[in-house]
């Protein structure tokens, strides 16, 4: 056997690398599986929110930064106060997750990490820019956008972003209620909202948000934000932390690059919601479900399946991308024609048919048809 040779190794140190590594290390039948996680950053700075919902705490709750009990919805003339019990919307600070990640997986002697750049990725073999790793198993979540654009099957939506963390003069937000979706800026022909996360009263996080192909000039994002800022009593504000992100939202198949030995995690395997872009909590369930699934000693490309929550996602994707500047639109309907309970069920992925069904009726039923039409005899 060669000398650089593990069990399983990791290509990326990120929420789902670390998560992984996490679940493999803490599960006794794991105990003498050696692990090389490799990461070419050194993780050390906040680089990133993560934001989901859920009942009850948590297996992260130590590291919740914040939580909220409402939610704010508008869009065009129409808005609503979602209250969200049992649910709690629940923020971590991406430095908070990967110092814990960083000082529990400190304790695991089998796990050994690197700094590294990788490469090239082949059967039971990763290469960095120094040297070449061997291994039984890969699990990468190294992101190739080059992929989805290599194809026209599946359209490819960004989600994307730049946030701003402002302190304000006088308290001016609701720090209970976060403004999930608020469509009242200028769409532009695109899929445009703010999203905005109180810290206190009078801190807190906005994001300006788009679901569109292309990206912005950066200065558009901060213009908008400080529009936004200009509608409320801020007393004047700094800007203390700064953040972006661009989050794919798409059906396309990343699964099928997946073999025997190599599979593709986080949001390179797919693991993103592609009708919403939230990503952090499928991560957590579905690095549990993998751990189970290690155990039955069974090809990686078995792992995972599609169900009719994709099938809704693709005609949703389907719809918003022929017609981006519909997007408020579409929201709205969901919002106005179902309970809070209702739609965060399904997009949990766990309602039942009749709600689904319920769901499915509050849109353009017309549009999802030609959609569907188009997906059948393509």
């Amino acid at each position: 056997m060669h000398k650089n040779h593990s069990d399983y190794i990791i290509c990326g140190g990120g929420a789902s690398g670390l998560l992984l590594a996490y679940r493999i290390c803490n599960d006794p039948y794991f105990i003498g599986k050696s692990i090389l996680l490799i990461e070419k950053d050194d993780k050390n700075t906040n680089d990133r929110t993560w934001c989901f919902w859920e009942s009850g705490k948590g297996d992260l709750e130590e590291i919740v930064h914040k939580t909220w009990n409402q939610a704010y919805f508008n869009a065009d003339n129409f808005e609503m106060n979602l209250y969200l019990a049992p649910l709690k919307y629940k923020m971590i600070r991406s430095i908070d997750f990967y110092e814990s990640m960083k000082k529990q997986l400190a304790a695991f002697d089998q796990l050994t990490q690197i700094k590294e750049k990788v490469i090239r990725i082949e059967e039971n073999i990763v290469t960095t820019e120094i040297q070449s790793y061997y291994c039984n198993k890969i699990f990468s979540s190294i992101y190739n956008p080059k992929n989805l654009y290599d194809q026209k099957k599946y359209p490819v939506l960004l989600q994307h972003f730049v946030g701003q963390v402002v302190e304000t003069q006088k308290p001016c937000f609701d720090s209970d209620r976060i403004e999930f979706m608020n469509f009242n800026v200028p769409q532009k022909g695109n899929t445009r909202f703010m999203y905005v996360l109180p810290l206190s009263s009078n801190k807190a996080l906005l994001e300006y948000t788009l679901f569109s192909e292309n990206l912005l000039e950066k200065k558009e994002y901060t213009d908008a934000i400080s529009a936004s800022l200009k509608k409320i009593p801020t007393g004047g504000y700094e800007v203390v932390e700064q953040e972006e992100g661009k989050i794919p939202m798409t059906c396309y198949r990343f699964d099928l690059k997946n073999s025997s030995e190599l599979l593709h995690i986080g949001t390179a395997g797919g693991w993103t919601k592609p009708s919403t872009g939230y990503t952090f909590q499928r991560i957590n369930e579905k690095t549990k479900e993998l751990v189970e699934f290690l155990k039955k000693e069974q090809p990686l490309y078995r792992f995972g399946s599609r169900n009719r929550f994709w099938f809704y996602d693709l005609l949703f994707i389907d719809v918003l991308a022929k017609d981006n500047a519909n997007g408020a639109d579409l929201f709205k309907r969901m919002f106005q024609k179902n309970s809070s309970e209702v739609i965060f069920k399904f997009l949990d992925e766990k309602s039942s048919l009749w709600q689904e069904f319920q769901i499915m009726r509050s849109f353009n039923v017309r549009q999802f048809i030609r959609a569907l039409c188009k997906r059948l005899f393509q």
